[in-house]
């Protein structure tokens, strides 16, 4: 079933929002699937900011371009494909998606990614997994911030508690 020159330009439009909005794609062959598992899949992914999309590979080619992203897909987009747009939280998405294709099914297999301008094989698309989550990251962000002040603190008072210590053993000391 052809589709019209104007439902073409849509989806264009649709891939280049998604495209944007996206810190990197996840691509999946989806083929033998049913419909109502890619429909969970997508519904757990939204979860974590992720969008997932059957798509037209000539027209995603294309929005890609129009993104100034002129990639050779050919490698990761065989067969049946559709991607997973990850928003800010690029391991979440993806260990969200491994953990659905492991427990869900063996139909969907992750077949590369685009990181920048990077096109991504299956191992490498599979290790984003591994990126630490948004909440680990901006935890570790705190601890390096917090960690001078801690220690400051600690200098600080060290002084005070030193002569506390040394006070307390002499009046100890003259007790006994």
């Amino acid at each position: 079933m052809a589709i019209t020159r104007q439902k073409k330009e849509e989806l264009v439009a649709l891939y280049s929002e998604q495209i944007q909005k996206s810190t990197a794609l996840v691509f999946t062959d989806y083929r033998g699937a049913k419909v109502s598992k890619i429909n969970g899949l997508r519904d757990k992914l939204r979860t974590t900011g992720t969008t997932y999309i059957v798509t037209k590979k000539t027209l995603l080619d294309l929005a890609l371009k129009q993104n100034g992203r002129d990639l050779d897909l050919s490698n990761v987009t065989d067969g049946s494909t559709a991607v997973a747009f990850l928003g800010e939280d690029i391991g979440t998405g993806v260990k969200t998606l491994k953990d659905w294709i492991k427990a869900e099914t063996d139909v969907v297999r992750i077949t590369g990614a685009v990181l920048d301008n990077d096109v991504l094989n299956v191992a490498q698309a599979e290790s984003l997994a591994d990126l630490p989550t948004r909440e680990e990251m901006l935890s570790k962000l705190l601890a390096t911030i917090i960690a001078p002040a801690s220690q400051l603190v600690r200098t600080i008072n060290e002084p005070g508690a030193s002569l506390a210590r040394v006070l307390k053993a002499q009046s100890d000391k003259e007790a006994a």
